[in-house]
């Protein structure tokens, strides 16, 4: 240990080696093995001020990259454009460029509305989405309906959409009509449960005569499963050159009536029904029919 401390102790002598050595190029392991000088804390205080020779230095590969980097930033390019550019990450450019003055924004009116569009329109397709997946859980969370659940349901139909008889005009004819080929369906579903014959049915398509009239009587016959010749006579609104119509375009095809005839009965049992189902609706809890 002595003899280790006598080693050091004329530091002053020692550096002046050291720093002769390091003047003429070596490296801090060449001085070490030099002087025999196994302390690094020693070698670090004896090299003290003294910078490494230029051929002990590690080329840096970035260095290309950065300086082409802060050359970019120069010119106004944006962090994203030079990562496309140079392929190197943000993270990187910014520390390189973090002193450069920020490029003044260049885009144009219609450049921003056209980002903010396309934003908004991202984030309108992630709604749709979303309403889509929550529409499809719900539809086959119902899955098929017991006759009793179909029956309550084409009762609620029809008394929301079906002709109903009044006091001051008694109609109790079964007369139901809808733009939506789904209720048609279902109302048609909920006939069939009641055994009510094809043969007393009678469809009549109503719509606006400027459409196409052809064409949606072909529609309402395919939904419907029958032939367009057994329908009755088209019932057309006449146009009104002050109205705007909202209801245009391809997928525009009127309303379809469902008639059924002798229907005076099922109407009576129609209301009866509804009736049932707003008592049951709004009678308290645990409350027994008398």
């Amino acid at each position: 240990m002595a003899r280790s401390q006598n080693k050091y102790a004329d530091f002053e002598g020692l550096r002046e080696r050291a720093v002769a050595l390091r003047r003429e190029g070596l490296s801090r392991r060449q001085i070490r093995d030099r002087l025999h000088v196994d302390n690094n804390d020693i070698l670090n205080r004896l090299l003290e001020g003294e910078p490494p020779p230029e051929w002990t230095k590690r080329p840096n590969a970035k260095d290309d990259v950065r300086d082409r980097a802060r050359e970019l930033r120069r010119q106004g390019w944006t962090y994203d454009q030079i990562q496309v550019e140079l392929g190197c990450s943000k993270s990187s450019i910014s520390l390189w460029v973090r002193d450069l003055p920020k490029p003044e924004r260049r885009r144009s009116s219609a450049e921003a509305a056209a980002i903010a569009r396309r934003g908004w329109d991202a984030k309108l397709q992630l709604r749709n989405e979303e309403r889509q997946r929550t529409k499809e859980a719900a539809k086959h969370a119902i899955g098929p309906l017991s006759p009793r659940e179909l029956f309550l349901v084409g009762v609620g139909l029809y008394w929301a959409e079906g002709g109903k008889d009044k006091p001051y005009a008694r109609r109790e004819n079964v007369a139901f009509v809808n733009s939506d080929p789904s209720m048609i369906r279902t109302f048609l579903a909920w006939l069939n449960l009641l055994n009510v014959e094809r043969e007393r049915l009678r469809f009549t398509v109503m719509i606006h005569e400027s459409a196409d009239v052809v064409g949606a009587e072909r529609y309402w016959a395919d939904c419907v499963g029958m032939d367009r010749e057994t329908f009755n006579n088209t019932t057309l609104k006449k146009h009104n050159p002050k109205t705007v119509r909202k209801n245009v375009g391809d997928s525009y095809r009127g309303c379809l009536v469902v008639k059924v005839l002798k229907g005076a009965d099922l109407y009576r049992r129609i209301e009866g029904s509804w009736y049932g189902i707003v008592l049951g609706a709004t009678r308290p809890p645990g409350e027994m029919s008398v």
